[in-house]
């Protein structure tokens, strides 16, 4: 542990110090991508979560199987009573037994728990895919941050070469008296400002690529530029369809509320009678002294039993009211993913189309600029501009040049997050070729861990005459309430 600690603040340290010529290597999104996908700790952590819970159908399914107990036990008493002078006021007994215990049916308490156990599988799957589409989206966040601010670092560097340029021509022409002192004031006082400008560009690209080495696993070095994001939608009626069917807080929540529906189906089945086969095979000695002969005096007792409730104090009564009111919540959060699924591609879809616009405004800004600035610089020489147009002009260029990178970071992170908010940012939509962790591998290998050959046939019988799973509200498996999707895209941006 300690190792790998000390290995990680060495990926930071030269993560901070590649700014400053520490050896680093080529780094493409696809590859990124896929060592996060093998080597992010919160990824790492929510497997292991998920692979905890799929002990829950072994514990769930191991109700129909029978249950076999040894028990061995001994007593020694004492009497204080007046036995008279023969008697021993000493008297000892050992036993020893096995005994074996099968469930025929419960009334639908393990069928029901066996299908809880399912539902809150598949809601942690769903759980899984949320915190993988985190930790690629971050990624691909780091990805951008680092360029932007690599692209920001080389703008303020040729900025102060330009300004270093004009301070040497703004003083050779003060000392032939072509301008005057307040001319190379104004160029010192802009090349002190970009030389200030030039630390924070590195400072921050030092920062973005700590995060990057964070998130990813190692410094990123020349990465390459960003790469198309497939499956982007251009139409924002899509991007919600596919949102209200894939977005795994939506998935999630849909399986837990099934998961409190078989809750409190289980918690009425309470009320149900209960049978089970019961064997036992034993015997006892009153004298320790004669525990060798334990045997001659064994037994074997079966039977069948049959339980019903007929008063409980109001326990089952208050279970069945706290399963119905978990239930509600359950229902109350589908709801409530739905919406908060409609706020976050509504933000993003918007974003994205913001960060276009801007972008392409961007663009021709630059273009502009540069223009604009080669003009200024040619008329200052002729004595139509002065070096104060020609500082303001060259901070204008710099400034569309930032906004530009900034606005082609700002769309890529946008695209990535409507992606995520779609539930379409996985390992698998990314990178086709990357080897993907399947939950569901672990999960048919333990499922039958300890089964036995009739435990098709008890589940069969305990699911008769149980009570059923009653949907808590039928309108909560509709995609989504119309009035209200109608409403987000009326109001939602559009191209």
């Amino acid at each position: 542990m300690l190792k790998r600690s000390r290995a990680l603040a060495s990926v930071a340290i030269i993560a901070v110090a590649a700014g400053m010529g520490a050896p680093v290597w080529a780094d493409t999104l696809r590859e990124a991508i896929a060592l996060a996908y093998q080597t992010n700790p919160s990824l790492l952590a929510q497997r292991a979560n998920q692979r905890a819970l799929d002990e829950s159908i072994v514990q769930a399914r191991s109700g129909l199987r029978p249950r076999l107990d040894v028990t061995i036990s001994g007593d020694l008493t004492q009497d204080y009573g007046d036995l008279g002078p023969l008697a021993d006021p000493y008297s000892d007994s050992a036993s020893a037994s096995i005994g074996l215990s099968q469930t025929l049916w419960s009334g639908g308490r393990i069928g029901h728990g066996i299908t809880a156990a399912e539902a809150d599988i598949l809601a942690g799957r769903e759980n899984l895919r949320d915190i993988e589409q985190t930790v690629l989206a971050s990624v691909i966040q780091a990805y951008a941050d680092v360029i932007r601010d690599g692209e920001i670092l080389r703008i303020r560097q040729t900025n102060l070469g330009v300004l270093q340029r004009q301070l040497e021509e703004a003083s050779a022409r003060f000392e032939v008296g072509e301008i005057t002192r307040t001319d190379v004031a104004q160029s010192e006082a802009r090349l002190a400002q970009s030389e200030a400008d030039l630390a924070n560009a590195r400072a921050q690209l030092s920062v973005s690529r700590a995060s990057y080495a964070a998130v990813v696993g190692q410094s990123p070095g020349d990465l390459e530029p960003m790469p198309a994001l497939p499956g982007v939608p251009t139409d924002f009626d899509a991007a919600l369809d596919v949102a209200l069917l894939e977005n795994p807080g939506i998935r999630a929540a849909g399986y837990n509320l099934r998961s409190a529906e078989a809750a409190v189906a289980a918690a009425k089945a309470e009320y149900m009678p209960s049978a089970r086969l019961t064997a036992s095979y034993g015997g006892g000695n009153n004298d320790f002294d004669r525990i060798d002969q334990i045997g001659d005096a064994t037994r074997l007792t079966a039977g069948a039993t049959v339980s019903v409730p007929l008063f409980t104090g109001g326990l089952n009564r208050s279970r069945v009211a706290q399963a119905l009111e978990r239930a509600n919540v359950a229902q109350i959060t589908v709801e409530g993913e739905r919406r908060n699924t409609l706020q976050s591609v509504s933000s993003a879809y918007a974003q994205a189309l913001s960060a276009r616009a801007s972008l392409e405004a961007g663009s021709e800004a630059v273009r502009a600029a540069t223009v604009a600035a080669e003009g200024v610089r040619q008329e200052a020489q002729v004595g139509l501009r002065t070096t104060l147009d020609v500082l303001n002009q060259e901070l204008e260029l710099r400034n569309a040049e930032i906004t530009l990178a900034s606005a082609r970071r700002n769309e890529y992170v946008a695209q990535a997050n409507l992606l995520a908010a779609m539930g379409r940012l996985e390992g698998a939509d990314l990178d086709p070729t990357l080897t993907i962790y399947n939950p569901a591998d672990n999960y048919n290998r333990v499922r039958n861990r300890g089964a036995l050959p009739w435990d098709g046939v008890i589940e069969a019988i305990d699911r008769i005459v149980a009570p059923p799973i009653v949907p808590a509200n039928d309108a909560a498996d509709a995609p989504i309430d119309q009035q209200l999707k109608s409403e987000i895209i009326r109001t939602a941006p559009q191209d």
